[in-house]
């Protein structure tokens, strides 16, 4: 019989607005209770307009539903982290090193949107590390950008909190992330009825981990993401009416010793009628700064640390060059293990 699982609702409300100093400590003990258990949360109270989330619905809906030869025309280097992933160019699985049922299969198609390094003047980094945009058109550039922007302020509040759940001075974030890697993932998957193998084992995205230190991301309420309890079982998640989910990413696990949790998750697209039922998403990725050195904090040692220091771009080059180059990430063998362990959901 399977566990209960839930996944937490935390209101920040207090973080965003002028909330006492019990009530900010309230939510810090919640995200902190949410870190430890599951590793995804509910919030609410993020206080994002629903113009700006109806903005950047209206952009998804409009790029990925032009013809595949257009949307082509804006793939960039992998290595970027911008622009347009055609479906089956990625395989998430790689990232942690586990092989999927076919290389490179996962059915799904993004744009992606980043912090550029015209961004943070003054600060040293290179186009390099942080490249510019690619915008199809004025039009959906004028849609997304109110949406980045809000994403990033949760964010950032949500570090706030983090950092007094950490124990860590409230500047601890402002130095580790004070220019970061923050990307915006716009994912589509749905699929014309002809490119889909009903006998296969459909992957609209693969088992992964998310690579930095938090996850904002706003879906449809359609069935898809599933997300692997501590049980080693596949659960279905959706977002509850008006929240974003958040879920951390590996930089936290790695200052944390895993005492809080980067949960594996994949989405599942369901199949109706031989068609794949139409699902959007937006992950905001807040990953540090690329020279950010991630060390285990002291007061998270335990009996040992189990990671060794790394840079934010070591690690995220790591992942990307998994999901994207196919080249497989040996470096995550605790994840992979959970992944061949889990049940098949």
């Amino acid at each position: 019989m399977t566990s209960a699982f839930f996944v937490p609702i935390v209101d920040i409300g207090a973080w965003v607005g002028n909330g006492s100093p019990q009530e900010r400590e309230r939510v810090a003990r919640e995200l902190d209770r949410a870190c430890r258990t599951v590793g995804f949360m509910q919030v609410t109270g993020h206080g994002v307009p629903d113009s700006a989330i109806a903005g950047l619905a209206r952009a998804i809906d409009d790029f990925f539903g032009r013809p595949l030869a257009e949307k082509k025309r804006y793939v960039r280097p992998a290595a970027e982290d911008r622009g347009y992933s055609p479906p089956k160019s990625e395989s998430l699985s790689y990232s942690l090193g586990v092989d999927p049922v076919t290389r490179m299969n996962d059915f799904f198609e993004a744009y992606n949107v980043g912090a550029s390094a015209a961004d943070y003047p003054g600060s040293g980094v290179s186009a390099a590390d942080y490249a510019p945009n690619t915008w199809p058109d004025d039009a959906f550039r004028a849609l997304v950008e109110p949406y980045f922007a809000e994403a990033r302020r949760v964010a950032h509040t949500l570090t706030d909190i983090i950092a007094v759940a950490l124990g860590v001075d409230a500047a601890f974030f402002e130095r580790f992330a004070g220019h970061s890697l923050d990307v915006l993932r716009m994912n589509n998957y749905a699929l014309d009825p002809g490119e889909i193998d009903l006998g296969a084992d459909l992957i609209g995205m693969g088992e992964h981990t998310d690579f930095g230190i938090v996850t904002v991301l706003w879906a449809d309420r359609i069935a898809g993401l599933q997300v692997l309890g501590t049980d080693g079982v596949w659960h279905d998640v959706q977002p509850a009416e008006g929240a974003l989910l958040v879920n951390l990413g590996d930089i936290a696990a790695r200052l944390t010793n895993d005492v809080w949790m980067s949960t594996l998750h994949r989405v599942k697209p369901p199949v109706i009628n031989g068609m794949i039922e139409r699902r959007r998403s937006a992950a905001f990725f807040h990953d540090g700064n690329v020279e950010a050195l991630i060390e285990t904090l002291p007061h998270f040692k335990g009996e040992g640390f189990r990671y060794d220091p790394v840079t934010v771009k070591e690690h995220i080059t790591a992942k990307l060059n998994g999901s994207r180059a196919g080249v497989k990430n040996l470096g995550a063998s605790r994840e992979a293990a959970r992944v061949r362990a889990a049940g098949p959901g």
